[in-house]
């Protein structure tokens, strides 16, 4: 699969390929906390007004808090009015997927992570121009990283391969 990453320099980069990444719920418990898995892993929503991400105003990414990939940008970022953080569009279109979700008795389009398939919330057609779309995002599923920390994020598929010079020990 292809996505946009970080590298060692904090710059976007790609599409680079990655490996999709798969754990059993057993792994996946021991790395999130047990809101994040009840979220991310198992589809859940968090309350509204009560992510610890809904008001945050610096400036930086929101990676997915199970692998990492990046997801959004503050500066995509908008107050909905919904109690969930909203974007009007991902870092990278490639790195955020979307699934009819029938749960509820509604259909909506569920947004999940391109690298790990986790839920990251849903997406719906009342954001602001130009795309008209909003990103409504679980807190519990996104982890920030401050603009200046962003070289924390790099991927290792966002390197070069090591040049091996004719006549050198591989």
């Amino acid at each position: 699969m292809k996505v946009k990453v970080f590298n060692r320099q904090g710059q976007l980069v790609g599409p680079v390929e990655v490996v999709r990444i798969v754990k059993t719920d057993a792994q996946w418990r021991d790395q999130l906390t047990s809101e994040q898995f009840q979220i991310a892993r198992g589809k859940g929503t968090e309350r509204p007004f009560c992510g610890t991400l809904l008001d945050n105003k610096r400036h930086g990414v929101y990676a997915c808090v199970c692998c990492g990939l990046p997801l959004f940008a503050s500066n995509a970022k908008f107050d909905s009015g919904t109690g969930w953080p909203s974007f009007f569009q991902p870092v990278a279109d490639e790195n955020v997927l979307t699934h009819e979700d029938r749960g509820y008795g509604m259909v909506r389009t569920e947004i999940l992570c391109a690298r790990c398939d986790a839920h990251l919330g849903h997406v719906f057609d009342d954001g602001p121009a130009p795309g008209g779309l909003r990103y409504c995002v679980n807190s519990e599923s996104l982890a920030f990283t401050e603009e200046k920390e962003l070289s924390r994020l790099a991927d290792p598929s966002a390197e070069p391969p090591e040049h091996v010079h004719p006549g050198a020990p591989a």
